[in-house]
């Protein structure tokens, strides 16, 4: 088993990451922590405890990111699967046991990478919008709901996760750029087909810090996310030749919706219009556009149109389904959600 762990100015914690490794049920393992440029005495943490510990590998690189230093740690890995790890989080002591087994059972060759259910630790009063999100990802255990509501956001908490060592060589590590690598990496794998689960149990705490790169780095802002999601929704609809045989419609009107829409356009998708439940805009040409907006109870048959989900008010996407599903429009045939 192999641990891959990209770490940098992280004196406060790695040590406590790195422990709860040692603690693992599963001692057959090999720890691999590039320390990514660190100026804040981590290198030094690194250093000490790998002369007290021969299964930690540590490396050293001047600063290039984490998805290079996470790239360098999964190339150096010899095990047959590799475990990912970040220096702020906490592995749960049946973690590596868990996830090999899954991999291991005959049931789940198909499978190249599973994750967990995590503990949000964070203040979820302080951090609320964060801690639902983090129930929205334990709900999705199978490789199908994962698959499905990859456009959502991302589906698996990125250092949850194990993976077949073949896949980086197959299909390409984490990409540098101005988007989530995590997510970016996510959605190119299951466009490939590789199929994604999570053992149903909690594994890992995943914890929130105020330094977290997802809160500091424009790379993680909610913008990031819709530009580099349209891509892949353009070419998942592509590939099902959606555009071809039927229109496309946009669910949500709205200036903030029609900017993020505005991506899928980029990527040379065709919007024909757009469903709202605002009685304001429905009837008319919006934003200049000229397109139509339609109301929920103006839905043509499925077989005539594709929805876009694109609404991410608190609610919307229980309440899209609902309408959708009740004029026979099916998720994944018919509609995605996607935001």
């Amino acid at each position: 088993m192999s641990v891959v762990l990209p770490v940098r100015n992280a004196a406060a914690t790695v040590a406590r990451a790195i422990g709860s490794i040692q603690s693992q049920t599963l001692q057959e393992w090999e720890l691999i922590a590039v320390d990514d440029g660190s100026a804040d005495g981590t290198g030094e943490i690194l250093r000490a405890l790998a002369r007290e510990e021969p299964r930690l590998k540590v490396i050293e690189q001047a600063p290039a990111g984490v998805a290079r230093a996470a790239n360098a740690a999964a190339a150096a890995a010899r095990a047959a699967f590799v475990a990912r790890m970040d220096a702020d989080d906490v592995s749960h002591p049946e973690r590596l046991a868990a996830q090999a087994a899954f991999l291991e059972a005959p049931e789940n060759r198909a499978v190249g990478v599973v994750g967990s259910r995590v503990e949000f630790g964070g203040d979820r009063a302080a951090n609320a919008g964060y801690a639902l999100h983090v129930d929205w990802v334990n709900s999705l255990v199978t490789p199908e709901e994962i698959a499905l509501n990859r456009f959502v956001e991302a589906p698996l908490a990125n250092p949850s996760v194990m993976f077949r060592r073949e896949l980086p060589v197959r299909h390409g590590g984490y990409r540098d750029g101005n988007f989530p690598e995590d997510y970016e990496l996510w959605l190119r794998w299951l466009d490939a087909g590789v199929r994604m689960a999570k053992v149903p149990r909690v594994l890992l705490t995943w914890h929130d810090a105020p330094t977290r790169l997802t809160r500091t780095d424009p790379r993680y802002a909610p913008e990031a996310f819709f530009r580099v999601k349209a891509e892949w929704i353009a070419r998942w609809l592509a590939a099902e030749q959606i555009g071809a045989e039927r229109k496309i419609f946009v669910w949500g009107a709205g200036r903030h919706t029609r900017k993020r829409a505005a991506h899928l356009m980029a990527n040379g998708i065709t919007i024909a219009g757009y469903v709202d439940v605002d009685a304001k805009k429905t009837g008319r040409g919006v934003g200049g556009t000229g397109l139509p907006v339609i109301a929920p109870d103006a839905l043509p048959p499925p077989a005539a149109i594709f929805v876009l989900s694109y609404v991410s008010t608190r609610g919307a996407r229980d309440y899209n389904r609902t309408q959708l599903g009740s004029r026979g429009y099916v998720e994944g045939r018919d509609f995605l959600m996607c935001a």
